[in-house]
């Protein structure tokens, strides 16, 4: 039989069972504030992450003033700890529960009571989820929230052995589905390495295992195929410059055009210019920088790179259109009207950018200058056996995309289950038998 439900009186919670009662947060957790100060070498660093408070390295001081944790506070094992700071941003805020004891940035926020922390942990937990705390106060919306501002929110209250079932049944439910979260995740992973292993044995190797091989008389890469050249890319390309342009003066329609943070986004595969890469710029920069204007054939190269595995990022004009390259960019204009498709799939592999990563030097990012670029050699097969590479790379790694993006979708559907199992359990709208 169902069980009797009752309205909370709370928009965000709905309908909750009627033995349950609300009551304000304050009436059950209490909030402390413990500073370390002289005994902070008795403790472990923690840090509350997206993934849970973790143990952190005392030497990791990324992100500190000093590396002097006095002003730290204490977090007991079986606290709940909030960071809640910059609401309107779900990966900056955060919610926790403690399984160890250490030390945590004096921002933080921390409830005590044992009794109740596991329940409460996923209750205040699962208003994060639903983005609650940003849309609380008088104004609609928040930026931050303080102790006093947590402690006035209103809390439910099951009987207890009946928090304990819920904590208990969500403890196993959540750990079946981040566990489904982290083998997709896994498996997508040897899914971009093993499309990385086929383009790299296709562009150094070609399509015939039994092919003669050769030296090849560079030092990136030892053996090619007997039939295969080697070049530089100075003397395929010429060199040039992308717009003069920042952020600022992208446009919400125009002219399209590529700069350096779409080269390097997680999106690009670097062999064709997919639509969600593409910006606008004004139509009067085609008068005034013609020579940033791209055609088919011709290779954008993001000239910085936050870091080596990212040096040698680039995007492969791939269609007759007009597009610019913009800022942050050098442009490998092809001096002979063909396609450099089998180039583009060259240049993503590890092999051939280890020439760039071992010239480029770096402050605090890393450059990569028309001049490292024109000292990078390439390999070349005869113009039909790139043709058969580029064909069987696009149906390869279209056909592993597929998987890739399959796999993708599943990721937020398992997060959205667990976001409304944990909502259901919490409020009562679902009993754990």
């Amino acid at each position: 039989m169902a069980r009797e439900m009752k309205d909370s009186g709370i928009e965000w919670i709905g309908q909750v069972p009627d033995t349950w009662k609300v009551v304000k947060t304050k009436y059950i957790f209490e909030n402390h504030k413990e500073i370390a100060g002289k005994n902070q070498n008795k403790y472990n660093r923690l840090s509350l992450t997206l993934n849970g408070v973790l143990k952190r390295s005392r030497d990791d001081t990324k992100g500190l003033q000093s590396k002097s944790l006095e002003t730290y506070q204490i977090l007991r094992k079986g606290e709940l700890v909030f960071k809640m700071i910059d609401l309107n941003n779900v990966s900056t805020s955060r919610v926790g529960y403690s399984p160890y004891e250490g030390l945590v940035s004096p921002v933080y926020i921390i409830f005590h009571n044992p009794k109740y922390s596991r329940f409460g942990y996923y209750y205040f937990f699962s208003m994060w989820q639903r983005e609650i705390y940003n849309h609380l106060g008088n104004d609609g919306v928040r930026s931050s929230l303080n102790a006093s501002d947590m402690l006035s929110l209103p809390f439910l209250l099951p009987p207890l052995s009946e928090q304990q079932k819920i904590a208990d049944f969500l403890d196993e439910k959540v750990k079946e589905i981040d566990n489904a979260i982290e083998k997709t995740k896994e498996t997508i992973e040897l899914y971009k390495k093993y499309k990385q292993a086929i383009i790299t044995e296709a562009v150094t190797k070609g399509l015939d295992p039994n092919v003669e091989m050769k030296d090849s008389g560079i030092e990136w890469i030892n053996q090619i195929p007997v039939k295969w050249n080697v070049n530089r890319l100075k003397n395929l390309f010429s060199f040039g410059k992308g717009l003069p342009i920042t952020k600022a003066d992208l446009k919400e329609s125009g002219l399209p055009v590529i700069s350096y943070g779409q080269i390097h986004s997680k999106t690009n595969s670097g062999v064709c210019v997919k639509k969600e890469l593409v910006r606008f710029v004004s139509q009067s920069y085609y008068e005034s920088n013609p020579e940033s204007m791209t055609k088919k054939g011709d290779i954008i190269v993001a000239d910085t790179s936050e870091d080596l595995e990212g040096c040698g990022n680039a995007v492969y004009i791939n269609d007759d259109f007009n597009i610019f390259a913009g800022y942050h960019t050098v442009i490998l204009k092809s001096k002979e009207n063909k396609s450099n498709k089998y180039i583009a799939y060259l240049m993503k592999t590890d092999l051939w950018r280890s020439q760039i990563r071992t010239l480029v030097t770096s402050v605090k990012v890393f450059s990569i200058t028309q001049s490292i670029l024109k000292q990078c050699s390439v390999i070349l097969p005869p113009k039909d056996s790139q043709e058969e590479i580029v064909d069987f790379l696009d149906d390869e790694c279209s056909s592993i995309d597929a998987i890739v993006n399959k796999m993708s979708s599943l990721i937020p559907a398992y997060e959205n289950y667990k976001k409304s199992l944990i909502y259901e359990y919490v409020t009562g709208k679902k009993e754990v038998k």
